[in-house]
């Protein structure tokens, strides 16, 4: 792609001035970066997919990735520094949760469970200055593990403790933002990003793993259990219980 493409800003306003030539260019550009990325958003989906219940379909996600990915081939401005893919995936991701927000399909029973967990886990480490133990946790929330265990698996893909939202809600945000942003806001950015590193690095080794193979290395449930030696829904379990050990420990960047 020539430097007059790759130079140019895509992102909102910025089309006032240009010239037949760079919208050519540009509308040539927003083609391409959308063929050659529809995998992308395909991938995007079968991986958030993997971590909701089954009525969240995969092409509802597809469909809302899609129009995620015109806005960001819209909106991309490579002198920002980040690749299109990176960008990318950011604004597809946002967009396919929000699609699962709209359909706001938790039961108002997990809602408050989900308060009551974060609770629990919070009052447990402050009490005793070190993760909390599942049994730990279960004694606090007054029922047995096996009831905690229930309650984790009611959790899977709540939108209260998705990892995905999270992270992503607060990315996508920023860098949605991006092109009007101040130097606060990337201050904030920055010690969100810190916060957040500061939360994983605490978490315990097995939910770091979790974590690891799931985000960085895009493994889904069934070859993490294999990895781990345990079942689907164990592994479901222990993305929960991270989940919910960050939200507790983020709590002031949450509210």
């Amino acid at each position: 792609m020539d430097a007059t493409v790759q130079g140019m800003s895509f992102s909102k306003g910025a089309h006032v001035n240009e010239t037949p030539e760079q919208r050519v260019a540009r509308k040539k550009f927003q083609t391409e970066m959308v063929e050659t990325h529809k995998a992308l958003v395909k991938r995007i989906a079968n991986h958030l997919a993997a971590r909701m219940p089954p009525s969240v379909q995969i092409d509802d996600l597809v469909q809302s990735g899609m129009i995620g990915l015109l806005e960001a081939a819209g909106k991309y401005d490579a002198t920002k520094g980040a690749s299109f893919e990176t960008f990318a995936g950011i604004r597809i991701r946002g967009a396919m949760l929000d699609e699962i927000r709209k359909g706001d399909w938790g039961p108002r029973s997990v809602y408050r469970n989900s308060r009551k967990v974060t609770e629990a886990v919070q009052k447990v480490e402050s009490k005793l200055g070190r993760d909390a133990r599942d049994a730990e946790v279960a004694k606090e929330l007054e029922v047995n593990l096996n009831e905690f265990y229930t309650m984790l698996s009611d959790l899977r893909g709540c939108r209260l403790f998705s990892f995905e939202e999270l992270f992503d809600s607060e990315e996508s945000r920023m860098q949605a933002r991006s092109g009007d942003r101040g130097p606060s806001a990337d201050i904030q950015e920055e010690k969100f990003k810190f916060a957040l590193v500061e939360a994983i690095e605490k978490l315990p080794e097995r939910e770091k793993l979790v974590l690891m193979l799931y985000y960085d290395e895009e493994m889904n449930l069934k070859e993490i259990g294999k990895v781990l030696g345990v079942s689907e829904s164990r592994v479901s379990q222990i993305h929960s219980q991270a989940a919910v050990r960050l939200r507790a420990k983020l709590q002031n960047w949450l509210r």
